[in-house]
C-alpha cells in the first residue's frame, strides 16, 4: 500500500478477531462491492482500498497465515500477500483469486462492460526435504517441476498456427452476457460467463494439432526458488504463478512448496532451540570434564563443572536456529544425562560399598531440594 504504515487486516474487513471465514468472506465481499473500479470510476483510492481489502482477506482467509499474523502481525506473513503490495499487484490478479466472489453480482455491474475473467491454471504442491544444516543459512533450491505449460505450437492459444479461431457471436468477443430482468419496481442486471465460449470470448474452427486445443502440454520445467533460513516442517511457500499453465491463455497457478525436515543424527530441533543430550559417565560428572558436542556449525568443546547433576541444562547462546521472521537466533540446550552402568564385576561392587556411607556421597538437604523442585518444574 502506498502508506507506510499497515492498517490492522481485522479493522480493514471491519470483523472481529474471532470472525469465522465465512464472516470474513462476507465482509471481503461487502468492501469489494463498496470499492469495486466499476462503481469508482478514476478514484485512486477506490482501488487502493480495493487493494487493501484483497490483502486483508488473502491473509485472513487462510488459516496458517491468520495464525502468524495473529501471533506476529505484519511481520509474521511479510511474504505471504503474493505481492499485495499496492503497486505491484494489478487488478487482474485479484480477479484471477478471488474471481468466485465477485462473480454474479446483482448489483448492476460486473468486472466492466469489456472486461473478460482472467482464466486461471491450477496450483501445483510439491515437498522439499531439507537438512538442518540447510535450514539455519537458508538454500537456493533447483527443483525439476512436472507441470503444464503452453504449448509452443500455438503458443497457448489451441488454435492451430494461432490464428484458426474467430470470436464469439454470442458474447461478441466480451466471455459474458448481460441480461436485464424487470423486478416490478426496476430493472436489476446481471452478467454470467457465454455459455457458448465458457467466457474465452472466442471459437475455435481448427485445433492445434500439438495439444489438441487444448493450449496446454505436459512437460518438465527447472524452478530455482530461494527457501530462506528458519522454515518449519510443514511450512507451506507460496512461488507466483510457477505452477500449471491455464488452458487456452491466462495466468498460470501458484507452486505450493511443502517444507519437510529430514531428522538429525545427534540434534533435536524444538522450535528455534536445538537440543543435544549429552551422557557422561560417573566419573566425568563427579570431576568435571571438558567434552565435544556437535553444533549446527561443526564441533564445539564445553566445560562440565565437577558435580555436574543429572537433568542440568547447558545452555550455549545463538547456536540454534534462525527465525523465519528474523527475530534473532535461538539456543543450542545440552541437557546432561549420567549413566549408571548396568552391570558390575565384584572387585567394581566392592568399590563403591567401600565409598557408599562417605558424607560427600550422600545428598544434602539443599540437594534434595534442588533435585525436587527441578522435576516438579517438569510437571506443572
Amino acid at each position: 500500500m502506498a502508506a507506510t504504515t499497515k492498517r490492522d487486516y481485522y479493522d480493514i474487513l471491519g470483523v472481529s478477531k474471532t470472525a469465522s471465514v465465512d464472516e470474513i468472506k462476507k465482509a471481503y465481499r461487502k468492501k469489494a462491492i463498496q470499492y469495486h473500479p466499476d462503481k469508482n470510476p478514476g478514484s485512486k483510492d477506490a482501488e487502493e482500498r480495493f487493494k487493501e481489502a484483497a490483502e486483508a482477506y488473502e491473509i485472513l482467509s487462510d488459516v496458517n497465515k491468520r495464525n502468524r499474523y495473529d501471533q506476529l502481525g505484519h511481520a509474521g506473513v511479510g511474504n505471504s500477500t503474493g505481492g499485495f503490495d499496492g503497486e505491484g499487484f494489478s487488478m487482474e490478479d485479484i480477479f484471477s483469486r478471488f474471481g468466485d466472489i465477485f462473480g454474479g453480482f446483482s448489483d448492476g455491474f460486473g468486472f466492466g462492460s469489456n472486461a473478460k475473467g482472467v482464466n486461471r491454471g491450477s496450483d501445483l504442491r510439491i515437498k522439499v526435504k531439507l537438512t538442518l544444516k540447510e535450514i539455519v543459512t537458508g538454500i537456493e533450491k533447483k527443483l525439476k517441476v512436472k507441470k503444464y505449460v503452453a504449448c509452443s505450437y500455438c503458443k497457448g492459444n489451441g488454435a492451430e498456427n494461432n490464428r484458426s479461431y474467430h470470436a464469439c457471436s454470442i458474447c461478441k468477443g466480451k466471455g459474458h452476457v448481460t441480461r436485464v430482468m424487470n423486478i416490478g419496481f426496476g430493472q436489476m442486471q446481471t452478467s454470467s460467463v457465454c455459455p457458448e465460449c465458457h467466457g474465452e470470448g472466442r471459437i475455435i474452427t481448427k485445433k492445434c494439432p500439438y495439444c489438441y486445443g487444448e493450449g496446454i502440454v505436459l512437460d518438465e520445467d527447472i524452478i530455482v526458488i530461494n527457501i530462506p533460513a528458519g522454515v518449519m516442517e510443514g511450512m507451506q511457500l507460496s512461488i507466483q504463478e510457477k505452477g500449471n499453465a491455464p488452458r487456452r491463455g491466462g495466468v498460470n497457478g501458484n507452486l505450493l512448496v511443502v517444507i519437510e525436515e529430514e531428522a538429525h543424527p545427534e540434534l533435536i530441533r524444538d522450535q528455534q532451540n536445538i537440543i543435544y543430550n549429552l551422557i557422561l559417565t560417573f566419573y566425568q560428572a563427579s570431576v568435571g570434564c571438558m567434552v565435544e558436542v556437535p553444533t549446527l556449525d561443526g564441533k564445539a568443546k564445553i566445560r562440565v563443572e565437577p558435580g555436574t547433576q543429572p537433568g542440568k541444562i547447558l545452555r550455549l547462546k545463538n547456536k540454534g536456529l534462525p527465525s523465519v521472521n528474523k527475530y534473532g537466533r535461538g539456543d543450542l540446550l545440552i541437557n546432561i544425562t549420567v549413566y549408571v552402568p548396568e552391570h558390575l564385576t565384584e572387585r567394581q561392587k566392592e568399590i563403591l560399598s567401600a565409598i557408599e556411607n562417605a558424607s560427600n556421597f550422600k545428598p544434602t538437604s539443599s540437594v534434595r531440594e534442588k533435585i525436587f523442585s527441578k522435576f516438579k518444574s517438569v510437571f506443572d
